[in-house]
């Protein structure tokens, strides 16, 4: 392969594996149950308003620094020896990284 046709092949790599890692925002409808879920569920124990209560506030304030990955971590598979059960069982991946994704930037009502 010429080094003229290695860039293009590269990006076409690059690209392709953003696009199998990109973020599945849910539908409108599965958005509206998920900030119910959060609000209503999570809102139980971190604060209906999520500034805290038998679990941390989950406020942009709160959650800033924190790896969003190991926030999602958290969410769907719970911690062990705390009260944090996992929610694997309720929303995929892609839901709990979207949750993550509001909380750390304000959640809508």
């Amino acid at each position: 392969m010429s080094s003229s046709a290695i860039l293009p092949a590269l990006l076409a790599i690059l690209l392709g594996a953003l696009a199998t890692t990109a973020l599945a925002a849910p539908t409108a409808a599965r958005q509206k149950e998920l900030i119910h879920l959060v609000r209503q569920d999570c809102g139980s124990c971190h604060g209906l308003t999520l500034q805290g209560g038998l679990g941390p506030a989950l406020l942009p304030a709160t959650l800033a620094g924190k790896p969003v990955e190991g926030l999602v971590a958290t969410v769907v598979g719970g911690r062990t020896g705390t009260p944090m059960p996992p929610w694997h069982r309720f929303l995929t991946e892609d839901e709990a990284q979207w949750i993550v994704e509001k909380l750390m930037t304000g959640f809508p009502e």
